[in-house]
């Protein structure tokens, strides 16, 4: 958490490591040097040096926001995304820590005002990150809590666990739905914990790019210090 002039920023993004496996089956990043300092210096003078990083990965990679075209071909791609569905969100949180039921179904979000809103799931599961046990048995929405956050009107749904949808599911109803409802979706979120239920306001902006449906963000909730 970082606080300055009234105001919390918290931080709800993993942090994207050399050799990390982000999905089981998906490969880790590489990160290395593509111009060391010691290289550099040959370019400059005295002891004027600068690093040039290299990364070469899979978009799927740490927190990550998935747009309509990871999903469908004829869908925004990232850079078609308005920021208006991704920056300065109204956010809501809903608590699903206290169970063991592994299906999220759309009882977990009647009764709440979400047309609008981000809409963040917080399940927890992020305890479990970078272990064997994060890729087994994660918890996720159903088909029809999707259909009933298209309906609520929401505008963006984010989940702290490896998946939205359930991974033994090969038809990924709830990427379908929110997807084709250009409702964007942000997995792999963390320390939500952290995050109040209401009162905030939610961030996930991926790089501009061109036919790319997913990409990493830094994700963060913003508000008043309690």
């Amino acid at each position: 958490m970082s606080e300055n002039t009234g105001i919390s920023l918290i931080d709800v993004s993993h942090t994207v490591e050399d050799g990390m496996i982000t999905y089981r089956g998906l490969p880790a990043p590489v990160i290395c040097d593509y111009w060391s300092r010691e290289y550099s210096r040959q370019h400059y003078t005295g002891d004027t040096s600068f690093h040039i990083g290299k990364i070469e990965m899979v978009a799927n990679t740490g927190t990550y926001l998935d747009s309509p075209f990871h999903r469908f071909e004829d869908g925004k791609d990232l850079s078609e995304l308005p920021l208006t569905s991704l920056a300065h969100l109204e956010g809501v949180v809903i608590r699903w820590t206290s169970t063991q039921q592994r299906a999220i179904d759309a009882s977990a979000f009647r009764g709440l005002d979400l047309r609008g809103k981000a809409v963040l799931v917080h399940t927890g599961w992020d305890r479990h990150w970078r272990t064997d046990h994060y890729f087994e048995g994660h918890p996720f929405l159903t088909a029809g809590a999707a259909e009933y956050l298209v309906n609520a009107g929401v505008v963006l749904v984010g989940i702290d666990s490896l998946n939205i949808d359930d991974t033994g599911d090969g038809r990924r109803p709830v990427h379908t739905s929110l997807l084709r409802a250009e409702i964007p979706i942000v997995e792999h979120l963390c320390c939500l914990e952290e995050v109040p239920e209401t009162g905030f306001h939610f961030f996930a902006v991926p790089v501009k790019v061109k036919n790319f449906g997913t990409f990493p963000v830094r994700a963060f909730a913003i508000g008043p210090i309690p």
